[in-house]
């Protein structure tokens, strides 16, 4: 399904005003979902932490491993939401009637899978790799909390054997 717009569309496009306001709207909805990134993160990180503190995690390879799932779970939930949210502001700029149509769009262009079977009208058309690099970054800092989860309980692990071995 591709959606095609009349050519006074692509001419106010040509004209330079259009991308601008395609642009800003796209920084805005950028903010705001990687602004769900954060917390997301966060609240991950601190619920993992909590766990490490009442020492529920960190001294067993197999409860870090579903600690570490339980973190990928909730960034995977940010991830959808992000997605939501961008699904909404193309709704709300006329570009789709239905959410499923804007919420499969938003996953295609988020995950930069960009299979092209719906073209956004040339005026909205810029959200598209904004989108892109919104997800990128995103992925990327998910994948940076996971990483730094590893090591950390990795490290917990790894000082806990070394201290039971030393009062042996």
């Amino acid at each position: 399904m591709s959606v095609s717009r009349s050519p006074e569309g692509a001419k106010s496009w040509v004209g330079g005003v259009c991308w601008l306001s395609a642009v800003l709207v796209g920084i805005g909805v950028t903010l705001g979902a990687l602004i769900v990134q954060g917390v997301v993160t966060v609240l991950g990180s601190e619920t993992v932490g909590a766990l490490l503190t009442r020492r529920a995690v960190g001294t067993s390879v197999w409860r870090n491993g579903l600690a570490t799932v339980l973190l990928i779970m909730m960034l995977w939930v940010g991830h959808l939401a992000q997605m939501t949210v961008w699904a909404a502001i193309f709704l709300a700029v006329g570009e789709f009637e239905t959410f499923g149509p804007a919420f499969y769009h938003s996953a295609v262009n988020y995950t930069t899978l960009g299979y092209g079977d719906i073209i956004m009208s040339p005026r909205w058309r810029l959200l598209g790799p904004q989108e892109a690099a919104c997800g990128s970054l995103a992925f990327g800092w998910s994948i940076a909390a996971i990483v730094t989860l590893v090591i950390r309980l990795s490290r917990f692990r790894h000082r806990g054997e070394a201290r039971h071995r030393a009062t042996k």
